[in-house]
């Protein structure tokens, strides 16, 4: 791997410093991500876009600076605060508006948005069967759902393959799958139209690059990505579309908060008074 590649590749994050993108993040480089994964998002200038789970705002300050979208930056794990101050120290305070929320507690109008990303995080809460019907209330008819992450090239059934089970926790399991296993997970509920559901082509050799670049004393997780070198290990994208007329259940989304929608209309207690 060489900056060459890496610039044929992601031409536009190749013109970020990766300094920064280390410096204020972790785990994968969220950048690579979110440029593929606007490879299949027609995103135009002044779309509200939502970019959950965005952790320290370096994919929102991506899509505010590449689209000219207007970007709610929302995160359950960094605060609001500490992403203000990053986004006013790139000018970008009229784009990027920073949360600080749970991906199944959001505070946003039904069809706020315009299209919605999920860039290395949507496997931590997206696998409940109920979350892409809270999830889609939030995009117009026609918007888009995107997300990219780590995951699986393929399923397996059973125990994890040999060469993985000294890094393999049981987080892994429960939550990395197959672009495949997403594309079921998202087609069966009836409300999106899938679009793309594929893995990136060597996937994991950026996983690995990066990771010794930034993250060398993680030595399980890098010996065992290459040790799989792409058999199972991998990066996955999922692009779908609401679609129009889908029926969304309000009743079995897992937002705590959320009263059922009921109106009350005044009744006599007693028998007497009912007239």
């Amino acid at each position: 791997m060489d900056e060459q590649t890496l610039a044929r590749r992601f031409p536009r994050s190749a013109k970020y410093n990766p300094a920064w993108i280390s410096e204020n993040g972790f785990g994968g480089n969220a950048i690579w991500q979110t440029e593929w994964l606007c490879e299949r998002l027609a995103l135009e200038p002044g779309m509200r876009v939502l970019d959950l789970g965005c952790g320290r705002a370096k994919s929102s300050v991506f899509l505010a600076r590449e689209f000219g979208v207007e970007v709610w930056a929302t995160d359950l794990w960094v605060s609001a605060s500490e992403n203000w101050q990053r986004i006013r120290d790139l000018g970008l305070q009229r784009q990027v508006f920073p949360l600080h929320a749970d991906a199944r507690q959001l505070p946003f109008a039904a069809e706020f948005f315009d299209a919605i990303l999920a860039v290395d995080c949507y496997s931590y809460f997206g696998t409940d069967d109920l979350y892409l019907n809270y999830l889609a209330q939030f995009v117009g008819v026609g918007g888009q759902i995107g997300v990219a992450g780590a995951g699986l090239v393929q399923e397996w059934q059973g125990e994890p393959p040999e060469h993985l089970r000294q890094w393999w926790m049981s987080d892994c399991a429960w939550c990395l799958h197959s672009a495949q296993w997403w594309r079921r997970h998202w087609q069966r509920t009836g409300i999106v139209d899938v679009e793309t559901a594929d893995v990136l082509d060597d996937g994991w050799k950026f996983w690995a690059y990066w990771h010794r670049l930034n993250w060398p004393d993680n030595v399980l997780e890098i010996a065992a990505i290459e040790r799989d070198a792409g058999r199972y290990l991998g990066y996955n994208r999922m692009v779908a579309r609401r679609r129009d007329g889908a029926r969304l259940e309000p009743f079995i989304w897992p937002d705590t908060m959320r009263s059922m929608p009921f109106s009350y209309e005044k009744t006599p207690l007693l028998r007497e008074d009912a007239g």
